[in-house]
């Protein structure tokens, strides 16, 4: 059983970092005072995850909208706590966004964020992570964003999310791991056969993200662009970028801005 309180998330704004049982959680980076860390159990992933929340600068957690932000593949939850505070703080403070909150969460390092043997990070999102947050007097997520294979894992759950009638007010993908066939995708060796991934692909599921907000950005020389184009393409997005760029933090902290604003100009109350 989780444990809730002052510890971890419901503490956001002391920047805390703590597990479960409110014991310390081994940072490899500084957090600033906007962010904090907690260690928590999903039993979907069979496993304690980090959960890490982001908000504004002198901005309270409570109330705010929540944007579940993915990691990328072999990535975690704590590859968010570089640019993202600061970003989010500046957009809000000079008045270009209303105040959000940021969440990431470890999702695995390779699952592109759906369920695999014994480790079912999909679930974990829909199901575990609203039961975390209200444990700890916070929002539900009401919006998505993700990098690379966190950009192919935000577009599924806004997916689940739509199909559970409990559909998301945005979304954004950066540089979205969107393979064109199965010869490139099975070397992620992430899917168990051609089927299971054809059933969770984004490119193949386009309608089923309805009229949704949706930002896209993309390096044209990232190795992701035919994919990513064909999705602009196919899906229409609100947003779409594709400027010079590759695969690489470079692009990303050119992108993550941008992002954050999207995010924040499609959120309400």
């Amino acid at each position: 059983m989780l444990t809730s309180g002052a510890a971890g998330l419901a503490a956001v704004g002391l920047g805390l970092s703590t597990d479960s049982a409110g014991h310390p959680v081994e940072q490899r980076v500084s957090l600033a005072k906007n962010v904090s860390v907690e260690r928590l159990y999903s039993r979907a992933r069979k496993q304690n995850v980090d959960v890490v929340a982001i908000r504004p600068r002198d901005v309270p957690a409570e109330g705010l909208p929540v944007c579940l932000m993915l990691h990328g593949r072999f990535g975690d939850a704590m590859d968010s706590v570089s640019g993202l505070p600061v970003w989010l703080s500046n957009s809000v403070a000079a008045g270009k966004i209303p105040p959000f909150m940021l969440l990431s969460v470890d999702g695995g390092p390779n699952n592109y964020w759906h369920r695999r043997p014994d480790d079912d990070a999909m679930s974990m999102l829909l199901d575990e992570v609203p039961q975390w947050l209200n444990e700890r007097g916070l929002s539900a997520p009401v919006a998505a964003a993700g990098i690379s294979m966190g950009g192919f894992g935000a577009l599924v759950y806004a997916r689940r999310r739509r199909e559970l009638g409990d559909p998301l007010q945005a979304a954004g993908a950066i540089a979205p791991a969107l393979h064109t066939n199965w010869r490139e995708m099975r070397k992620r060796r992430a899917f168990t056969n051609e089927a299971e991934w054809k059933a969770i692909d984004p490119l193949r599921h386009i309608g089923s993200l309805g009229d949704l907000p949706i930002g896209v950005w993309c390096g044209n020389g990232d190795r992701f662009i035919e994919g990513t184009r064909r999705f602009i393409r196919l899906a229409r997005p609100t947003y779409a970028s594709t400027t010079p760029g590759r695969h690489n933090k470079t692009y990303f902290r050119k992108a993550l801005p941008e992002l954050v604003d999207f995010i924040g100009d499609h959120l309400h109350n």
